[in-house]
């Protein structure tokens, strides 16, 4: 197969690059992600670990002479805004203009931030090499290696290209984060964080962990709303209240399905004249890029991810070879979105209001229901977090894939204490963040979606009246749900929609067989694979237990939100 080069500085548009990787190179790897870690340390079954001293001498045989003969890119940057509580700097070392140019756009230049802190700066170091290439694509895969050193604070990547596995302050920085925080006690977290628009321009600070393909870049994206961060936060508690920052100024996301009606702002910027970094797209032969669910016709031929391309093609496995992956990729500033916000860049943060865990079940939670308190939050609602799956993506429809706080591929520390340092960061805070669910994908008997597309929009705006006290709210056994006189006039200002007593309904039924079966699943993943998992966990599964089984008593299996009035 015909192995793709990097094409920079494309005609298409003065400011857009391309970058392909490789075919077999085209996502996190993680079997070979790991932690190196002294002969006294575990961090437990769930993560993937190597004794330090044999990892350390592995990856450094694959580094010797590596870099001869090549350009060294010494890059400085800073997570977080600058002259901030927040600040972490950071050095990047890599022989790839891609790595370097991704981590250009996505975070803030850290030279001045490594001269104010000193002569001994606490910082987080990257070591990145392609190895060898054949037509700019690393070929050497058996070797593809990335070894994270908690103690140094010191991540190696080598033998591959995929940003994943490369652009080292994006989740590799993010498991040094989490080590770090633990230690110093504030939060790293899998979070985006927006503003939602309240009465007369009022903004609340939101922030959501979502699991992959849950709707967490269309959440954060919602029209009428600021964006501050798409992808990763730190939070911080100063003078009694939590407060976080968009670690990056950048978005890097999936560009699969991003056009004019799913994602308009997105989609804007892409095509208007800004600076952007494509990867794995078409090209065809005005160098004009194509992606999957782009809403427009495809050229018959170009250049794609498996080098030249056309309609057709099979790979040496025999599989259909697609106009572009459905993993590619795009990377652009933030302030080129029209909907940025204007305190991104603030040294102290923004406060939050509220935070959102959004999972994907079809038929067990209501599309927004909020905790009773910050405890029961992180447990009921960020430790019990699942995905399913379909069978369109991969070949099982309605396996629940549990995912600790959309986190769980990236904590650093042993799981029980992650639950626990969530927990014990409301200490001291005078008003602690409401937390929330969503669901967007519920479905009836027939396996019709019981939310529309935009519905996400009032279950945000619900959230944000709930956080300022403008509205009350049903109590059920896992937390409250909105009224329906809440909802008629949001979905009727909001998004031009009548919202009946039937839809309302068929939304927040509670479903007390399928809720008790969660919390079952769930439990027994913590008893038999999380060896610390905190005994208030067990506790809050047994008082959801005990509410879930008296509802029952009073309402039957299945409860009408009209019976909670």
């Amino acid at each position: 197969m015909i192995r793709p080069t990097t094409i920079i500085s494309v005609n298409w548009r003065s400011q857009t690059a391309c970058h392909f990787d490789g075919y077999y190179d085209q996502a996190r790897d993680k079997e070979r992600t790991k932690f190196l870690l002294p002969d006294d340390s575990d961090l437990g079954a769930q993560l993937n670990s190597i004794d330090k001293e044999t990892g350390v001498k592995e990856i450094r045989s694959f580094f010797n002479g590596i870099m001869a003969g090549r350009e060294l890119l010494l890059c400085f940057f800073c997570l977080g805004p600058t002259h901030s509580i927040f600040s972490i700097p950071c050095v990047q070392i890599t022989d790839s203009p891609y790595v370097a140019h991704s981590e250009i756009i996505l975070y803030r230049s850290g030279y001045e931030e490594f001269k104010r802190a000193g002569a001994s700066p606490k910082f987080f170091r990257f070591l990145h090499s392609e190895g060898r290439l054949e037509n700019a694509v690393s070929v050497d895969i058996e070797k593809r290696r990335v070894y994270i050193d908690l103690e140094e604070e010191l991540v190696y990547s080598v033998n591959t290209q995929y940003a994943g596995n490369t652009v080292g302050l994006k989740k590799l920085a993010l498991r040094l984060g989490i080590n770090r925080a633990d230690q110093e006690n504030w939060l790293a977290e899998h979070m985006f964080v927006m503003g939602a628009r309240g009465p007369n321009d009022r903004i609340t600070y939101f922030t959501g962990a979502f699991p992959s393909a849950c709707g967490k870049t269309s959440t954060s994206m919602l029209p009428g709303q600021t964006i501050v961060g798409d992808d990763i936060a730190y939070f911080r508690k100063i003078n009694g209240q939590v407060r976080t920052v968009n670690v990056e100024k950048g978005i890097f996301g999936i560009i699969q399905d991003v056009n004019p009606t799913d994602d308009p702002l997105i989609y804007q910027a892409l095509t208007k004249s800004c600076e952007v970094i494509f990867s794995n797209v078409l090209y065809d032969s005005n160098l004009k890029p194509f992606w999957l669910g782009m809403g427009c016709e495809y050229p018959a031929a170009g250049i794609n991810h498996s080098g030249k391309w056309k309609k057709g093609d099979k790979d040496a496995a025999g599989s259909e070879i697609p106009v572009s992956h459905k993993n590619a990729r795009y990377c652009l500033h933030i302030k080129d979105l029209d909907n940025m916000d204007p305190n991104m860049d603030d040294p102290d943060g923004v406060p939050v209001g509220g935070l959102i865990y959004g999972g994907r079940d079809s038929d067990t939670c209501v599309p927004v229901e909020q905790a009773y308190n910050w405890s029961e939050g992180i447990i009921i609602k960020g430790a019990t977090l699942e995905s399913e799956t379909t069978a369109a993506t991969l070949g099982a429809e309605g396996v629940r894939k549990f995912n600790l706080m959309s986190n769980l591929d990236f904590v650093s520390i042993p799981l029980g204490r992650y639950i626990q340092n969530n927990l014990d960061f409301a200490d001291g805070v005078v008003d602690p963040p409401a937390v929330f669910s969503v669901n967007y994908f519920l479905k009836d008997k027939n396996g019709k979606y019981l939310n529309g597309m935009m519905d996400k929009l009032v279950w945000i705006l619900w959230a944000e009246l709930r956080v300022n006290g403008d509205v009350e709210a049903l109590k059920t056994p896992t937390g409250f749900i909105p009224q329906y006189e809440d909802l008629t006039p949001l979905f009727k200002e909001k998004l031009n929609k009548s919202y009946t007593q039937q839809d309302y309904i068929n939304q927040f039924t509670i479903r007390i067989p399928e809720l008790k079966a969660k919390f079952d699943r769930i439990e027994k993943i913590y008893q038999e694979q999380v060896s610390d998992t905190p005994a208030i966990l067990f506790d809050a599964f047994n008082q959801v237990r005990q509410r879930l089984q008296t509802a029952r008593q009073n309402h039957g299996d299945y409860i009408s939100p009209f019976d909670l009035y």
